[in-house]
């Protein structure tokens, strides 16, 4: 079962991260901004208390919400995220060639 959880958003020009506060610290979703409409989404951390509540999954679900709103492609560089956009074909869409 899925509880949403609170996601914040910090960012610049060089990247950002989405983040939550989770039982055991924060999670979060790193990535760089490439500097011509591409982000390179490079990490994912979720503490060991709070894995398995698909708290990694609604990270990148947010950051790939934002990229549709904004245009934004993603690379996908994390293996958890790379193996999302693998399982999930309409993210597609949003990959950077």
């Amino acid at each position: 079962m899925t509880n949403t959880i609170e996601i914040g958003h910090d960012f610049n020009n060089d990247g950002g991260r989405y983040w939550a506060e989770v039982p055991g610290g924060s999670a979060e979703l790193t990535y760089r901004n490439r500097g011509d409409g591409v982000i390179i989404i490079d990490h994912t951390f979720v503490p060991p208390e709070a894995r398995g509540r698909d708290i990694a999954q609604q990270l990148v679900e947010r950051a790939v919400a934002d990229a549709r709103e904004t245009g934004v492609k993603i690379i996908p560089q994390c293996p958890y995220v790379a193996t999302l956009f693998k399982r999930r074909p309409e993210l597609n869409a949003l990959k950077a060639i």
